[in-house]
């Protein structure tokens, strides 16, 4: 396992507690790690990477550079991250693409089921109604205008610079 330490760009490289970084494992410089993170064996960050809290990388996950994981996010393995895996979802494929929400993962940490209901019918609404990601954003805003869940995965997505899987 490698962590390297930050640049003059940031000046840190942070890595949670409680987190699990396997054998193999590779954190580049100014790399932000969250609490609770498994990275599996021969998962590499590049640099200037977030990996916010309860995300779990597979085996042999890339994530280049600048991109965001978000919370409860699983990526499967093998998975080339090129671009923002939002919160709580599971991204696996190649190219990697959202493959529904990470359901065992929310269970485990005891997320009820309606909670994860109310995930799942978000991003059903992003990614796979007809219209476009914008329009599917406000549809999201102007229906669940008090979801606390909804408030932070709009959040992660609009503040996204390297656009979303």
């Amino acid at each position: 396992m490698t962590i390297n330490k930050g640049t003059s760009a940031s000046g840190r490289t942070l890595v949670g507690s409680d987190c699990l970084l396997m054998a193999s494992v590779h954190v580049a410089h100014d790399c932000t790690v969250g609490n609770n993170v498994i990275m599996s064996n021969l998962t590499t960050l590049g640099g200037h990477v977030n990996v916010e809290n309860w995300a779990i990388l597979s085996g042999g996950v890339l994530v280049h550079q600048f991109c965001n994981v978000g919370e409860h996010a699983f990526v499967g393995a093998s998975g080339l991250v090129t671009q923002d895996v939002p919160p709580f979802i599971l991204a696996a494929g190649t190219p990697l693409e959202y493959s529904g929400i990470n359901s065992v993962g929310l269970k485990r940490r005891g997320f009820l089921s309606e909670k994860r209901k109310e995930i799942k019918s978000i991003y059903k609404t992003y990614f796979r109604s007809k219209n476009n990601r914008r329009e599917n954003l406000r549809k999201i805003e102007q229906e669940l205008i008090d979801s606390e869940l909804a408030k932070k995965i709009l959040n992660f997505i609009e503040n996204s610079d390297r656009g979303i899987i």
